[in-house]
């Protein structure tokens, strides 16, 4: 009897266990249409056209790729023409501060209105180092030329910047001359839901935390 007993409460846990393990596998969903990779960085990407007009876009897709470089993906804009003619480009990366400008590059094209910037409320200085406006509201900005334009067949491309300079509002640095970034309250893009983040709060060390895993 007593061991029947066992038996069966084995039985009852081994099924528990395969129970529980199903259940937490029933909490995933397949999405086999839709990627959301997060955070996406809002970048706000300058450039001139051949008048020498300045112009601001929203892009969401791309992301730094280097120690010195950044890589992005752009449909048939303005902005695409511009950079395949200047070879050169800057971004300024959103903040809280300007999350309605921030949007407003992205809703309206330069096709649209061509002097998107000033309609905004903000103004540029031409960059030192390449053919590019900075946007000096932004407090961050790196200016970039081109190193690979490399264009598909709707008229888009994909683009590779090598970053010659970088420049911070010194409002959002700390006491040791780094950039803050809980000064500079930088956004991200939610593309689950169309919504506009505020980059977090600090959680770890980077190349310190992992240190106590190790045996």
């Amino acid at each position: 009897m007593k061991k029947l007993i066992l038996i069966v409460t084995a039985l009852c846990l081994g099924l528990n266990t395969l129970n529980a393990q199903s259940n937490m596998e029933s909490k995933k969903k397949n999405f086999t249409n839709h990627a959301v990779i997060t955070p996406l960085p809002v970048l706000i990407i300058a450039t001139y056209d051949a008048n020498g007009n300045p112009d601001a876009m929203n892009a969401a897709w791309g992301g730094q790729c280097g120690p010195k470089h950044i890589v992005f993906e752009l449909s048939s804009h303005q902005t695409t023409d511009n950079i395949k003619l200047k070879k050169a480009f800057t971004v300024a990366f959103a903040d809280k501060k300007h999350v309605v400008e921030s949007d407003y590059f992205g809703v309206i094209s330069a096709r649209q209105e061509s002097d998107k910037i000033k309609k905004a409320g903000m103004t540029v200085t031409k960059s030192q180092f390449v053919d590019a406006p900075v946007i000096n509201e932004y407090p961050l900005t790196v200016e970039c030329k081109v190193v690979t334009f490399e264009e598909d067949e709707r008229g888009g491309a994909r683009v590779i910047g090598e970053i010659v300079n970088m420049q911070a509002d010194e409002s959002i640095l700390d006491k040791d001359g780094k950039i803050d970034l809980d000064k500079m309250q930088p956004i991200m893009y939610d593309s689950s839901k169309h919504y506009y983040r505020v980059v977090g709060e600090k959680v770890g060390n980077a190349f310190s935390d992992g240190n106590k895993l190790k045996k």
